[in-house]
Parts: structure tokens; C-alpha cells; sequence
């Protein structure tokens, strides 16, 4: 091998050393294709569900909605259960205990009373007794006008049948009580302006 063979040989020697060497670099145009296969990839639809796969979803939602509803159905019917026990309670207790108030103002004119009897067993003054029993009396007629129990009105009244029941007629004394109540045979009561007793009245014609 001559010198010119043997320097051609070594040059293509180091030209492949190089060459091997050498690391890829990407081009522009790698580059952009890099970008539009990734662009591509994001724009790529989301893969579409088959009949079977929108079924499954669609009961598995209305499964969803069947629980919860029926959790809330659930909580609802224990709080009016609760409410309903708890109502016919209160309602049994006023419809036992209802009267309580009335009952305990009406207790001092008992003892009044009692001690009235007491009384009678030896006492001469009659006028004395008489007052007593008055005052009795107006004190038990006070008690109930506080809880809303009031006379029926009947002297010289029109006759009203909503607030009297006449159980008898009789001729009136003048012309101006003719059709008017001459006398009551029992006394009647409203509560709270409902009538609980119709008055017992006996009417002039």
C-alpha cells in the first residue's frame, strides 16, 4: 500500500468515527410535525359509548336517584311520625288537663263556701249569712268572667232565639213588653260569645 492509499484509508477512517458520533438533532420539520401529531391526539374525540354502555350508565343514574330519593322519603316519614306522636300527646293531655285553670281559680270560692257552711251551723244573724253567700257568689261570677264565661242578658229583651229558648207566653203587661222577656226561669251562659246554655225565658204576647 502506497502513502496515498494509506492517508485515503485513514480519512475514511475518521469520516466513519464521526459519523457515528454524530447525535440527531430535530429539524424544524420534526418539530412541527411533533406538534401537530399532539394537537391532533387533543382534538381526537372522546371514544363514543356503545348502546349497551349508555344503558348501564343511564340505570346506574337512575339508581343514583332512586336511593337518594328514597333516603329523603325515609328521613320525611320519621320526622311526621314524629309529629304525629308528639301532636296526639299535646292533644291528649289539653283534652285531660284542659280545664286545669279554670278548675284551680275556682278552688278559693270552695273554701268560701265551706267555711260559709261552718258558719250556718251557729250563727243567729240571717242578714249576716245572707251577705256572706252574696259576696260568694258575685266572687264565683267574677272567676268566671275572667275565663270568658258571661250571663245571657234576658230583662225586658227582645226574644232571640239564638240566645233564649221561651218555654212559655203569657199576656205582657203593656204594649211596649209584648214580645219581650218577662221573666227568666234559668239563667243562660256564653263562653267566649259561644253559647253553651240557651236562657230559659218566658215571653209577653
Amino acid at each position: 500500500m502506497n502513502s496515498e492509499e494509506k492517508n485515503t484509508e485513514e480519512l475514511k477512517n475518521v469520516v466513519e468515527e464521526a459519523a457515528e458520533n454524530v447525535v440527531d438533532e430535530p429539524t424544524p420539520e420534526d418539530e412541527q410535525s411533533e406538534e401537530a401529531a399532539a394537537q391532533a391526539d387533543a382534538e381526537e374525540p372522546e371514544k363514543e359509548l356503545t348502546p349497551e354502555e349508555q344503558l348501564q350508565a343511564q340505570v346506574d343514574e337512575l339508581t343514583k336517584e332512586q336511593e337518594e330519593m328514597k333516603d329523603k322519603y325515609l328521613r320525611l316519614s320519621a320526622e311526621f311520625d314524629n309529629y304525629r306522636k308528639r301532636t296526639m300527646k299535646e292533644k291528649a293531655e289539653l283534652i285531660l288537663n284542659g280545664g286545669e285553670k279554670t278548675i284551680t281559680a275556682i278552688l278559693p270560692v270552695i273554701d268560701d263556701l265551706e267555711r260559709a257552711l261552718a258558719m250556718m251551723q251557729k250563727a243567729t244573724d240571717v242578714e249576716a249569712v245572707k251577705e256572706g253567700v252574696e259576696l260568694i257568689y258575685n266572687k264565683f261570677m267574677q272567676i268566671l268572667g275572667q275565663n270568658g264565661v258571661k250571663a245571657i242578658e234576658t230583662q225586658e229583651k227582645e226574644l232571640d232565639t239564638d240566645y233564649h229558648d221561651a218555654i212559655a207566653i203569657i199576656d205582657a203587661p203593656s204594649e211596649e213588653l209584648k214580645g219581650k222577656i218577662l221573666d227568666c226561669v234559668e239563667t243562660g251562659y256564653t263562653l267566649n260569645d259561644k253559647v253553651i246554655r240557651h236562657a230559659k225565658v218566658v215571653v209577653g204576647k
